[in-house]
């Protein structure tokens, strides 16, 4: 099965981690897979624009069905292989409710981190609005802190008692935020399941080799 299937991906990007998580998941290694770098401009080369017109990673074909977007891919995975390695959907419409609120806040969560990082990142240091600066801050500060708050008290998953496609999708963007040096201190709870997560076989076997590579940084070391 997996043989049938082609994976076009970039290191340390989360979205392009959250399919590989799903994969490991579902055991279904062996998928054909190509890294490629964003740094190059590889994402609009005509390999990938044949599977993904947008020029993005990831980019996904399994058999004649081509899958764009991590979250579609990871629901296509589950949806696909529900009988094949570990469940990703909890059964419970509680739970359920919660794990589709929580993919989407990570969305969110996801968009707030990377409006820090393009602004210094895209925006000459000349150009630049301490307002702005400022204003990403805080709503990241809060928007983390929002969900440090989710986590207190809870079983150490997104959306219950098990592991779930909450987690596969929004893991790598928690884990992309303490790789930008946030102190982890600051954030107990979420500290804790970044760090209960980690050494779980599907994530360890997935972690970027960039950033093991390469050392952290440091845009939110006071945050």
């Amino acid at each position: 099965m997996a043989k049938d299937m082609t994976l076009l991906w970039a290191s340390g990007s989360p979205p392009c981690w959250g399919v590989q998580i799903a994969l490991e998941e579902k055991n279904l290694q062996g998928y054909n897979q190509k890294l490629l770098s964003v740094a190059k401009g590889e994402q609009k080369s005509k390999e990938v624009l044949e599977i993904n017109p947008r020029g993005q990673f990831p980019a996904f074909k399994h058999k004649n069905t081509i899958v764009n977007e991590s979250c579609a891919i990871c629901f296509y995975l589950e949806n696909q292989f529900k009988s094949q390695g570990n469940q990703l959907i909890p059964e419970g419409a509680a739970e359920v409710g919660l794990m589709y609120q929580r993919i989407f806040e990570g969305q969110i969560l996801g968009q707030k981190i990377a409006d820090v990082v393009r602004y210094t990142k895209k925006v000459p240091e000349a150009e630049r609005h301490d307002s702005a600066v400022k204003r990403n801050r805080e709503a990241l500060k809060q928007e983390i802190q929002t969900w440090d708050g989710y986590l207190k008290g809870s079983d150490g998953y997104l959306s219950g008692k098990s592991f779930s496609l909450a987690d596969v999708i929004v893991y790598p963007v928690v884990a992309f935020f303490f790789r930008l040096g946030a102190n982890e201190s600051h954030y107990p709870n979420l500290a804790a399941y970044y760090n209960k997560l980690k050494v779980r076989p599907s994530i360890k076997k997935t972690w970027p080799q960039y950033w093991l590579e390469a050392p952290g940084q440091e845009q939110l070391k006071d945050l």
